[in-house]
C-alpha cells in the first residue's frame, strides 16, 4: 500500500517536472521567436505602396573623360609598375567618376543624369574593369531616382552585359542588366552606349 502511494507519488512528481520543463522551453522559444519577430518578417508589398512590378528600358550614353577640360574620371590608386609604357589603364589602377549621361552620343546633347562611383582595373589580361557604380539620374519622371550597376566589363568586347542590383526611387527593388557598347574610346576619352532593362516596382 505504502509501495504503491510512493510509485503514485513519484509519477505525479515527474508529470509536474515533465510539464514544467515543457512549459520553460516553450517560452524560451516564444521569446526567441518574438525577438526573431522584431528583427525581421514577411510583409505585403502594397504595405510600402507598391504596386504591380514593370519592366522599363532606358537608353543612354555614357561619357568618360579622361583628360583635356572637363574630366569626368580621376585616377586614385596605382596599379603595379607596367612594361608597356603606351598602355592608359594598369592592372590594379581606381579611378573614381562623375561621368554625364546623355541621350546621343554628342556630350552636348541633353543630360539625363551622372554615372558616379569607381571602376577598376581588374585583369591582368585584356581590359576588364570591375564596375562598382551608381546611375543618378536628373531629368523626367526618372529624376531624383538611381540604378546601382555592379559587375564586370570588359571593355573590349563588342557587346557585354553588366548586373542591375538595385536602385532607389522610381528603381526600388530594382534588378536587371545593362547592355553595353562602346561607341569610341582613345587616350582621351570613352563614349559608351547603355541599353538598361529594368524591373521594378510602380
Amino acid at each position: 500500500m505504502v509501495a504503491s502511494v510512493l510509485k503514485t507519488q513519484s509519477f505525479i512528481i515527474f508529470l509536474i517536472l515533465f510539464f514544467i520543463t515543457i512549459i520553460s522551453s516553450s517560452s524560451r522559444l516564444t521569446v526567441a521567436y518574438g525577438y526573431s519577430e522584431l528583427f525581421g518578417k514577411y510583409i505585403s508589398p502594397s504595405s510600402l505602396g507598391l504596386k504591380r512590378e514593370k519592366l522599363s528600358h532606358l537608353h543612354f550614353y555614357l561619357h568618360d573623360v579622361l583628360s583635356g577640360k572637363n574630366v569626368t574620371a580621376i585616377r586614385v590608386v596605382d596599379g603595379k609598375p607596367s612594361t608597356n609604357s603606351s598602355s592608359q589603364f594598369i592592372f590594379g589602377d581606381v579611378y573614381v567618376i562623375d561621368d554625364p549621361l546623355t541621350i546621343e552620343p554628342d556630350i552636348n546633347s541633353k543630360t539625363v543624369g551622372k554615372a558616379q562611383g569607381t571602376y577598376t582595373v581588374a585583369s591582368q589580361g585584356e581590359l576588364s574593369l570591375l564596375m562598382v557604380t551608381n546611375f543618378a539620374f536628373t531629368a523626367g519622371k526618372y529624376n531624383g531616382s538611381t540604378l546601382s550597376v555592379l559587375g564586370r566589363n570588359e571593355v573590349l568586347s563588342a557587346v557585354r552585359e553588366i548586373p542591375i542590383v538595385g536602385g532607389s526611387g522610381v528603381f526600388r527593388f530594382a534588378r536587371g542588366y545593362a547592355q553595353v557598347r562602346t561607341q569610341s574610346i582613345n587616350q582621351a576619352r570613352a563614349i559608351v552606349e547603355y541599353n538598361v532593362f529594368v524591373f521594378h516596382y510602380r
